[in-house]
């Protein structure tokens, strides 16, 4: 009996199905293997190897040791959001009346995130008590001190620039007698995190670049001790891909351990200075506590280090395997 035309397509179908998905199959095997054989590479040599590894989370570790100094400097530095708070001197025959109404428009505004006010009374014992000079204060016979509003922006008008179109737009409000912010300081605070977070990136960059060498060299090296073995290889007719894979998983799990290392390395440091941080915020009167990389950015740095393993090796293995033909 002759099979009828919709069951020789459906056969073909399920035979090129069929065909397709060995071939993935055997791929996602030969794949493997040569993971694992990547993987036994190093421990053919495991004293080499570790001491690779180790240079490699070093450089790592280092720059992600910054990281997380600069992430607790602005954690600390968090409350010097108060240095763009902004003051403002009422004129002083405003009615109480006109002063909440002021700071009732204030804090409507979606530039501002608080208004804080503080009465000539307030102002005058304050300034008694951390000026030093309260006795001679008391002789005054009139509170020479006007009502204040302090102004605290939100987050989008901190900046140095915003900061001071703010403060000319609420030194032409009628009712303020003077609107002050010390733009020095805020400049120079922003300054200080700008600097330190380019130089974090600039360290990231350079020792980036060293792991890439330190993994370019390292492939080269075993590459260069197993050349009669790829020469032989080649002659049998095996191509630069199937020859340039083990060597990249090597790379690979470079990165990898490395970004393991690195991050066991910089959480340790942080669990270690924890406690004197502890004693000396407490001794400030302060809860801050000391963190380390996160889960997420423990990914981030094994992510970026698997990358960096792979692209080194890439590099290496590319150029050297087409240089090694069969004599």
């Amino acid at each position: 009996m002759t099979p009828s035309k919709d069951t020789l397509t459906k056969g073909a179908q399920l035979s090129t199905g069929s065909t397709i998905g060995s071939r993935l199959a055997m791929g996602f095997r030969q794949h493997g293997l040569e993971c694992r054989k990547g993987l036994s590479e190093l421990f053919r040599t495991p004293l080499s190897s570790l001491m690779t590894i180790a240079v490699l989370a070093i450089a790592l570790a280092l720059p992600a040791g910054f990281h997380v100094f600069l992430k607790n400097a602005q954690a600390v530095s968090s409350g010097w959001d108060n240095a763009t708070q902004i003051s403002l001197f009422l004129k002083p025959q405003l009615t109480s009346q006109q002063t909440t109404r002021l700071t009732s428009d204030l804090e409507a505004s979606s530039k501002i995130s608080a208004v804080a006010f503080i009465s000539k009374e307030q102002g005058l014992q304050e300034f008694q008590s951390l000026s030093g000079f309260g006795d001679a204060l008391t002789m005054l016979e009139d509170n020479p001190l006007p009502d204040t509003l302090v102004v605290t922006p939100t987050a989008a008008f901190s900046s140095p620039e915003a900061s001071a179109e703010l403060v000319a737009e609420l030194q032409a409000i009628p009712e303020v007698e003077l609107a002050q912010l010390d733009l020095q300081w805020v400049r120079k605070l922003y300054s200080m995190m700008d600097i330190a977070e380019r130089a974090v990136s600039a360290l990231g960059v350079l020792l980036g670049l060293a792991v890439l060498l330190i993994v370019g060299n390292t492939i080269r090296l075993a590459i260069q001790n197993k050349r009669e073995e790829i020469q032989i290889i080649k002659l049998v007719g095996a191509t630069d891909a199937f020859i340039r894979r083990p060597f990249l998983y090597a790379g690979l799990w470079y990165g990898i351990l490395a970004g393991l290392i690195s991050w066991i390395l910089v959480n340790s440091s942080v669990f270690w200075l924890k406690e004197p941080v502890r004693n000396l915020a407490g001794l400030y009167e302060s809860q801050f506590r000391l963190s380390g990389l996160g889960f997420v950015e423990a990914l981030q740095l094994i992510a970026f280090a698997t990358g960096l393993g792979l692209l080194g090796s890439w590099l290496s293995v590319g150029r050297h395997i087409r240089e090694i033909e069969p004599t």
